[in-house]
């Protein structure tokens, strides 16, 4: 099936237009800067034909418009006829506690996503704002959501609960959801593929480490804690987000500094981390040069972000009462060498062994042999997903 995926961002549509029976992306490409004269596309074929084009585009609806002009293009597409989208598959960052897998979108399903924007105001409104256009512009083309919560919603009580007012948990929702599961859900399989077990048998621990990062306690292949909560800000260290903290720090910096709640969530989100702590780049290459050079505080950033994934393997290897294998993705997951080799390290209790040549030539399995603990490095494919959901579910519609 020729699946087409969106991931629509407030200003954005990231795409990628995939054959689901190979498994191969046949075009991917961007388009940024929605909403102003001078937005950017950048489309890119399996062959290797690129365009970067500049473009006046107003909103989401044209963005999806010149997406699927290039894919048509006889120069730089893939396809003859708009028909040749078999389906669609959507991004949506938070299902909230009532999606637990992938859907069809239906008009319910959109009255969810509108009734969870409060769950996720930054994210869920342009994800919406995507799937509507395409309703307008291919009326006929199936959709399908898939959620970056949903391989989290099934935590057990004692994982998602958290220690304030039970009431509260049920007027607002606030519990933890978890975030980034796509992503740990695709890897943690393509683990125990590796490993040559099925997943059923495995206890996984997995870390997607980028400008936001999140680990996940994949037990026999359900999650069973993650560290993102309520919302992406919890958990580890990230670029420019905090991770856990104390609330009460919030609450005394708001005092002493008068922020209002929008300013703090600022500060929170988009100041703290990587960047506050060292004061240099929410970059971790940059973060690693200035260490190289004897920056102090980019050494602090460095390892608080170290020994935060260190403890977390520790926790949820407890959670899980065991460990069969570490997997690291995302951008510095999958490339800072330097990041891999200090999380592994003094963590030979567990039967955990790195191995430094397999670790810096960026191998698959980065473990010793005599490890107990496979440790990999497994890039991440939340596109792919995407797409192989959408076709299963649409596949399924029609059949029936």
């Amino acid at each position: 099936m020729k699946v087409l995926v969106l991931n629509s961002g407030s200003s954005s549509i990231k795409y990628q237009f995939y054959n689901t029976e190979t498994k191969e992306a046949l075009a991917k490409g961007l388009v940024e800067r929605i909403g102003m004269a001078s937005a950017v596309i950048t489309h890119s074929r399996f062959d290797g034909d690129s365009i970067r084009l500049v473009a006046e585009i107003l909103d989401h609806g044209m963005a999806i418009e010149y997406v699927l002009a290039i894919l048509l293009s006889k120069n730089h597409g893939v396809i003859s006829d708009k028909s040749d989208i078999e389906a669609i598959g959507h991004r949506v960052v938070h299902g909230g506690e009532t999606f637990s897998g992938s859907v069809l979108i239906t008009e319910e399903v959109i009255k969810v996503l509108k009734d969870n924007i409060d769950l996720a105001p930054l994210h869920n409104p342009p994800n919406i704002k995507g799937i509507e256009s395409v309703t307008r512009i291919l009326p006929d083309t199936p959709q399908c959501g898939v959620f970056d919560t949903s391989f989290h919603v099934k935590m057990p009580p004692h994982a998602y609960l958290y220690g304030i007012p039970f009431e509260l948990y049920k007027k607002y929702k606030i519990r933890r959801y978890g975030f980034h599961g796509t992503s740990h859900r695709f890897v943690s399989s393509q683990a125990a593929e590796i490993i040559g077990k099925p997943i059923t048998e495995l206890k996984i621990i997995t870390a997607h480490l980028g400008n936001g990062c999140s680990m996940a306690a994949v037990d026999r292949g359900k999650s069973i804690d993650t560290t993102m909560g309520f919302t992406p800000l919890e958990g580890l260290i990230m670029g420019t987000r905090s991770g856990d903290l104390d609330p009460q720090v919030i609450l005394y910096i708001m005092g002493k500094e008068g922020l209002s709640l929008s300013e703090a969530a600022t500060l929170l989100n988009k100041h703290s981390g990587l960047i506050g702590i060292s004061g240099e780049s929410s970059d971790m290459r940059e973060i690693m040069a200035a260490v190289a050079e004897g920056n102090k505080r980019a050494k602090y950033a460095y390892d608080t972000f170290c020994y935060k994934i260190k403890k977390y393997v520790g926790a949820y290897a407890a959670a899980m009462g065991g460990i069969d294998a570490l997997v690291f993705t995302g951008g510095i997951g999958e490339n800072a060498t330097e990041v891999r080799r200090d999380v592994c390290s003094n963590l030979g209790f567990l039967g955990l062994e790195l191995d430094e040549v397999r670790n810096n030539e960026k191998q698959i399995t980065i473990s010793s042999d005599h490890s107990k603990v496979k440790v990999m490095r497994i890039p991440t494919n939340e596109e792919l997903v995407i797409a192989l959901d959408t076709a299963e579910i649409v596949a399924n519609m029609e059949s029936n």
